[in-house]
């Protein structure tokens, strides 16, 4: 995180970047299962509300579930300056 490199974490992977303390103040989502993990590790928690919500924040991009695939490959490629044109 502090190289500002993308991050990209869905469903609960966000459990194992609590644990390596990266997501501390960030907003982010995950599965709400991982909701606690998140909130521990001194992220804000923002509701996957749809469950196919996805959010950025700087340089992480968070998902809760794979219903947000469409959405989440979105903004990580915009974060990564990826346009496709058909």
């Amino acid at each position: 995180m502090e190289a500002k490199k993308p991050v990209a974490s869905i469903c609960h992977g966000q459990q194992i970047l609590a644990a390596a303390g990266v997501l501390k103040g960030k907003k982010c989502t995950a599965y709400p299962a991982a909701k606690l993990d998140v909130v521990l590790a001194s992220a804000t928690w923002l509701e996957p509300d749809p469950i196919d919500r996805c959010f950025t924040d700087g340089n992480l991009v968070t998902g809760a579930a794979w219903p947000g695939h469409p959405e989440f490959i979105f903004q990580l490629m915009a974060l990564l300056g990826i346009k496709v044109t058909f």
